[in-house]
């Protein structure tokens, strides 16, 4: 049963891997969306697309997360047009550099904690209250196993992961007098522009950490947030683990020799 098809949903780092998949899986579906990112280039080519082959509106906005003014105003945009989003997905989130904390660069400090956790947090805040006014609504935020496993050299990744998973938890139960759900999905090895991201361009080092193994596709995961979201409205899927099938937890990972 589709329980997509007509709905609302804001999407936040929609340009590209797990965003755009997301973007493309809810338009299938026959959903209305609501692009944010930071490359507004990316998010026209990807509205004219999806408006072609779904017929469906797709509005897109050029927005960085971190920029609460500009998150706070834009959802005020929407609240004076009732636009309230039926679904949004905090998907914004990065990875920057992977060194022991005594060698960690304060500005890949800044950058993950200020998308990963603030980003969210200014989002949520900007959109939840608009859900709560009229008692409905579904928030998912994409996490990692990273933030159910610290990894060597993750830490401040891993900290602000572990941030969104314990955000999670504090919506559901900020929300117990409402019939908003909140879910969390929390992919592991998948191949997006995440290393890439996380090596700071270096695209060899980043297409090493998938030799050997068939990691998840961005597609992969949006289906999955579209299986929680497509749930009846008195089930709330609260976490969803995915994980490559040669990948069991985040140390144990099988790699064909070639």
């Amino acid at each position: 049963m589709n329980r997509i098809k007509g709905k609302l949903v804001l999407i936040t780092g929609a340009s590209s891997g797990f965003g755009e998949a997301c973007a493309r899986r809810f338009a299938a579906d026959g959903a209305r969306l609501i692009l944010w990112a930071r490359r507004g280039d990316r998010l026209e080519l990807l509205q004219g697309e999806l408006s072609q082959r779904h017929g469906v509106d797709v509005r897109t906005d050029r927005i960085d997360v971190r920029d609460r003014d500009t998150v706070l105003s834009f959802a005020g945009e929407l609240a004076a047009t009732n636009h309230t989003p039926d679904i949004l997905v905090n998907n914004a989130g990065l990875a920057s550099g992977l060194d022991t904390i005594q060698e960690g660069a304060f500005d890949d400090w800044d950058r993950m904690i200020d998308t990963n956790v603030k980003g969210l947090l200014n989002v949520t805040r900007a959109v939840l209250p608009l859900m709560v006014e009229r008692d409905s609504g579904h928030v998912v935020n994409i996490g990692s196993i990273a933030g159910r496993v610290v990894y060597p050299k993750g830490n401040v990744y891993n900290a602000s992961k572990f941030a969104v998973r314990a955000l999670n938890e504090a919506m559901n139960i900020d929300l117990i007098d409402t019939n908003i759900r909140v879910s969390i999905i929390d992919p592991g090895a998948a191949e997006t522009e995440f290393s890439a991201v996380r090596f700071h361009g270096d695209k060899d080092r980043a297409q090493a950490v998938y030799d050997g193994f068939e990691p998840l596709s961005a597609a992969d995961v949006a289906d999955a947030v579209l299986y929680v979201v497509n749930t009846p409205e008195h089930v709330n899927v609260t976490e969803l683990v995915i994980m490559p099938t040669a990948q069991r937890n985040p140390y144990l990972l099988r790699r064909d020799d070639k």
